[in-house]
């Protein structure tokens, strides 16, 4: 990011922000007042159809896509105004977008890599939140080694026929659309011939089972393609190019978005050393510390998100986004951890009682309550795992930026 902005640009930065702040202080009030804080990560469930409705309402007022371009129906704001939008939207405690995968990844994605027509049809879409989006990355088989999907797709009379299954999938129950990595190439391994198709969910070939977890939610799904179809110029990039499209969705996955949820960060990190005042965990010297790391370390993420994020939003791969995953998410992980242990013994039960008037414990997901702490620590676990888990970031990190042997495959 460049920090060495004009005066006049730093005046313009901050009556953005403000006026970002402004339109929020107005409009998080009445029917929109009691969605503040609802739907985070481990809480998609929350108030769905009123923070789709909220979507709706930002997008009637100018207020999604900002940094798409005017063509497009963005804003074309910059980055430092991009960034101070996501601050001010998590300061304000503003209910988690229901439409993040389609304005944040895919949007930006066909901006780069789609054919015009793709653009007209799909981007109107995505920017008034009438038709929302799922990713179609990870497998049973494969996990978070996108390069080893073996999902496949083959083109005939025009259109592609889908075989295989994805899971995983964040919201595929509410979404109407998906982009899907599939093999369209017989005999092709890792990373070649694949592509990157956009595949309707509402049609007799495709099943979406909601995955339930441990917290008792289920906004993950497995998605069966068994002859599932979509158009044959419904493929991003070039076929066999899909690899190179998928990877360009990753960078914008980790990008200026990032610093808003770090705000977020911040006031759970707030809300953990309340907890330990109250249980008097903050007087004991070890959870001081690691209260105090918690603190630097998110300074950390701050700092290399705003020293590499010029270079990221330029498209550059030289591991900026790796590191960054990395970094957010094992301190989010620590922080969940962080989270019980301040609480002591108590944070094994859950806060409500059953009918029979006896606690009840975490082993019983059927009918479990959970409160936002243990939310935090139970979702968190998932943090090194998905979007790219702790062991690919760091291949990446070494083969990519270090140099290093590839690692060996059995």
């Amino acid at each position: 990011m460049d920090l060495s902005e004009s005066r006049d640009e730093r005046i313009t930065d901050t009556a953005f922000a403000e006026s970002v702040r402004g339109w929020l202080e107005g409009n998080l009030t009445g029917r929109f007042a009691h969605l503040r804080g609802k739907g985070g990560p481990g809480s998609e469930h929350e108030f769905f159809d009123e923070r789709l409705e909220w979507d709706r309402h930002l997008a009637a007022a100018g207020w999604t896509c900002l940094g798409w371009p005017e063509q497009y129906g963005g804003r074309g704001v910059s980055i430092a105004q991009h960034v101070a939008f996501h601050e001010e939207y998590a300061k304000a405690a503003a209910p988690a977008r229901v439409s993040h995968v389609g304005e944040e990844l895919l949007g930006p994605t066909l901006i780069a890599f789609g054919t015009e027509a793709q653009k007209q049809r799909f981007l109107p879409g995505i920017k008034n939140v009438t038709e929302l989006w799922a990713q179609g990355y990870s497998e049973p088989g494969a996990g978070s080694d996108l390069a080893n999907v073996s999902t496949t797709a083959r083109l005939e009379d025009g259109k592609w026929i889908i075989n295989g299954q994805k899971i995983w999938t964040s919201l595929a129950h509410v979404a109407q659309w998906a982009f899907v990595v599939a093999r369209t190439e017989p005999g092709s391994k890792r990373h070649q011939g694949l592509s990157f198709l956009l595949v309707p969910l509402d049609q007799p070939g495709v099943t979406v089972r909601p995955i339930q977890q441990l917290t008792g939610t289920s906004e993950f799904n497995e998605v069966f393609f068994d002859d599932a179809v979509t158009d044959a110029d419904l493929v991003v990039g070039e076929p066999g190019e899909g690899w190179k499209v998928a990877m360009g969705l990753l960078t914008f996955e980790r990008g200026v978005s990032t610093l808003g949820q770090q705000i977020g960060f911040a006031r759970e990190l707030d809300g953990v050393v309340a907890q330990a005042r109250a249980h008097g965990t903050d007087r004991d010297p070890a959870i001081r510390e690691r209260i105090a790391r918690a603190y630097i370390g998110l300074r950390v993420i701050r700092a290399h998100a705003l020293r590499t994020l010029g270079a990221v939003d330029a498209g550059a791969s030289g591991g900026e986004a790796s590191v960054a995953k990395l970094l957010w998410a094992n301190w989010h992980r620590d922080l969940g951890q962080l989270a019980v242990d301040v609480r002591g013994a108590s944070s094994l039960l859950a806060p409500e009682h059953d009918h029979a008037g006896a606690a009840s414990d975490l082993t019983d997901p059927e009918h479990l309550e959970l409160d936002e702490w243990q939310r935090l620590f139970l979702f968190t676990r998932a943090d090194t795992i998905y979007g790219g888990s702790n062991e690919i970031q760091r291949n990446i990190i070494s083969e990519r930026v270090l140099g290093l042997p590839r690692e060996a495959k059995a």
